[in-house]
């Protein structure tokens, strides 16, 4: 894990799910996977969009042309744990796809506008995932 998501998830814990910095004021989740390959549980903070009873979660990976590592950990494994705020639950992963997809991204882009930015800096179609509390 980076120096930098330690140090975020770290604060996260400390102050109830909120963090300062880059994430201040954005609704911030912490994904705990189980690795596709090492099988190991990995914590990382994403950034969600509360749909309904859902959490949706995009792997943008800052626009990188890879996705990030929770999205190949998910696709192996679909359960996750989610913390969010002082709340802490198990979660099954689910991609969306087509226009919903494009609904939902549309829908972060509005509150994050940073994701624009992620979609036209890389080729890759980003996933847009759902999380529905197990």
């Amino acid at each position: 894990m980076s120096d930098f998501n330690a140090k975020v998830i770290e604060e996260f814990r400390a102050n109830e799910g909120k963090v300062g910095g880059m994430f201040e004021g954005s609704n911030l989740v912490l994904l705990t996977t189980t690795g596709a390959k090492s099988g190991r549980q990995v914590t990382s903070p994403v950034m969600y969009l509360p749909d309904g009873e859902r959490i949706v979660i995009i792997a943008s990976n800052a626009g990188a042309d890879h996705h990030p590592a929770w999205y190949h950990n998910l696709s192996a494994h679909p359960e996750a744990t989610v913390e969010l705020g002082t709340e802490t639950f198990a979660a099954k992963s689910e991609e969306i796809s087509g226009s919903e997809r494009d609904e939902l991204y549309a829908r972060m882009v509005a509150v994050a506008p940073g994701f624009a930015e992620y979609e036209a800096r890389t080729s890759r179609r980003i996933p847009v995932l759902a999380l529905h509390r197990s």
